[in-house]
């Protein structure tokens, strides 16, 4: 049967009015999804113009923040341009964002949202991205093009320009230098400087998109920081404009002294998670003043079994961390101290003594420390004594012991932190000084005669002077090889040779 011309528009105009149905249903249920808890979360199609700023707030307090005035602020000096605000977790109590044009991208991800939401990076479209301070206020478009064209101006190494906020810790310069294979960061004044490495204090930061992006760990908080640190790892610089200017609004955190209190012990923890993330163990501040954020008595080390002579930190080329570095001489100090009291003959042995010879120290890649002593001189020391039959823990929290792998005692820094000097027993035997059992995976590990013993002398090691055999070069050329002082190797060649 066909149908009239009628009948056809009829159908027409059915199938009409269903697609348009279908299109505002759809549209409802993506807002649904969309808009949770009264917070606009990005739908998973992200438009890729690459034009335009996008201003990221990062770095702000769910409990007292002007985030959503600030969001504000630059949506009006900027149609067009978009605020993407970035939580751990999602903020409560809830924030109250204008829109359109703000949303919330929540890293630890909510059920029932898309998959972009917890993953910024897909939701950054814009050619810019502009990072400030919570209850900054963006007033002037033109500012904010000057800042554009002086980014896209300055090429090279300047990665980011940033202008200073008027505040009680207004933006600075500052020069930072990241040591990574010493795990350590530090910082020093950069007065009159325009370009340099980090921005201290408040201040409003634009880079390109692309370059955030780029880095390891690009929301780590606190964020500025992260970002600075991350950047000068790799050389590049920010670029200090003093001619443009942002305010801040007053803040509840600067006022309220138990809200200030929350939101600085917040920053510490922060602070401590961030430099262990990216592997800086020890700040060395402007002012002189040394932040550790490594291991310590209360923790366990940095790092983990020793396998092959060869500890982890060595095959990301990088060397003994420096609180490690600390434990150890302090634990150094500390036997040598109680060897000395209880008249128990001791000298530098192994890579110690090696570390002496060469460095004045420790080996910069040597997890432990290795002393020599007389094996009839062990009862002399009461703590020596109790180790041979059970563990124990001296007044300073150092832990003595008798080790497991060999007829032979260790010293922990702490209970916990099993950072450790060893105490080789070795007696006197046909003019040899020998052991009672020897380990096989030591080359060093051998008899040597005891007239290098006779006298001892004195090497500076671990911030003290040591005993050490009277001929220390032959000593080691013994145990070693000839030239060993003057060619530094790792523990193991065989695994990987030193650089």
């Amino acid at each position: 049967m066909s149908l009239s011309r009628v009948q056809w528009i009829l159908l027409i105009a059915i199938a009409v009015n269903l697609a348009v149905m279908y299109s505002i249903s759809q549209k409802h249920h993506k807002d649904d999804h969309a808009r949770t808890r009264g917070v606009w979360f990005p739908y998973c199609n992200p438009s890729k113009s690459s034009i335009g700023t996008t201003l990221v707030l990062r770095e702000f307090e769910d409990f007292a923040n002007g985030v959503a005035d600030t969001a504000a602020s630059f949506l009006r000096a900027r149609t067009g341009d978009s605020v993407l605000v970035v939580s751990d977790k999602l903020p409560y109590p809830p924030l109250q964002l204008p829109q359109p044009g703000t949303s919330l991208s929540c890293l630890a991800g909510l059920p029932g949202t898309p998959s972009c939401q917890s993953r910024p990076e897909l939701l950054l479209t814009s050619a810019f991205v502009l990072l400030a301070p919570d209850g900054v206020q963006i007033t002037t478009a033109s500012q904010l093009e000057y800042m554009e064209q002086m980014l896209e101006n300055l090429g090279g190494r300047v990665f980011a320009v940033a202008a200073p906020v008027l505040s009680e810790h207004p933006g600075r310069c500052m020069h930072l230098k990241v040591k990574m294979r010493e795990w350590i960061a530090e910082y020093r004044e950069a007065a009159g400087a325009l370009d340099c490495e980090a921005i201290d204090g408040d201040a409003v930061v634009l880079l390109r998109t692309q370059d955030l992006l780029n880095l390891t760990h690009p929301w780590l908080r606190p964020h500025s920081l992260a970002l600075f640190l991350q950047t000068a790892m790799r050389g590049m610089h920010v670029h200090l404009l003093p001619d443009v200017t942002f305010t801040m609004a007053p803040s509840v955190l600067n006022t309220v002294p138990h809200v200030r209190f929350k939101a600085e012990a917040l920053h510490r923890e922060r602070l401590r998670k961030m430099h262990q993330k990216l592997g800086i163990h020890l700040v060395n501040g402007a002012d002189g003043r040394e932040h550790w954020y490594g291991c310590s008595k209360m923790t366990a080390r940095c790092f983990g079994t020793v396998l092959d002579d060869m500890p982890s930190y060595l095959y990301a080329g990088r060397w003994t961390p420096p609180c490690c570095m600390h434990a150890l001489r302090s634990t150094t100090r500390h036997v040598i101290a109680e060897l000395e009291a209880a008249g128990v003959r001791y000298w530098l042995e192994g890579g110690s003594l090696l570390g002496a010879a060469r460095h004045g120290d420790i080996i910069p890649w040597d997890y432990d420390v290795d002393v020599g002593i007389y094996l009839e001189d062990v009862n002399k020391h009461l703590l020596l004594q109790h180790a041979a039959s059970d563990a124990v823990e001296d007044e300073q929290g150092f832990l003595w012991e008798k080790a497991r792998e060999g007829d032979f005692y260790r010293v922990h820094y702490s209970h916990t932190n099993r950072l450790h000097v060893d105490l080789w027993p070795f007696f006197p035997h046909n003019g040899l000084m020998i052991r009672e059992s020897w380990i096989k995976s030591h080359p060093q590990d051998r008899a040597f005669p005891e007239s290098f013993l006779l006298p001892l002398g004195k090497l500076g090691f671990a911030g003290i002077q040591a005993n050490v055999p009277n001929n220390h070069r032959q000593f080691l050329e013994l145990k070693f090889g000839r030239g060993v002082i003057e060619n530094p190797q790792f523990p193991n060649p065989a695994k990987l040779r030193f650089f």
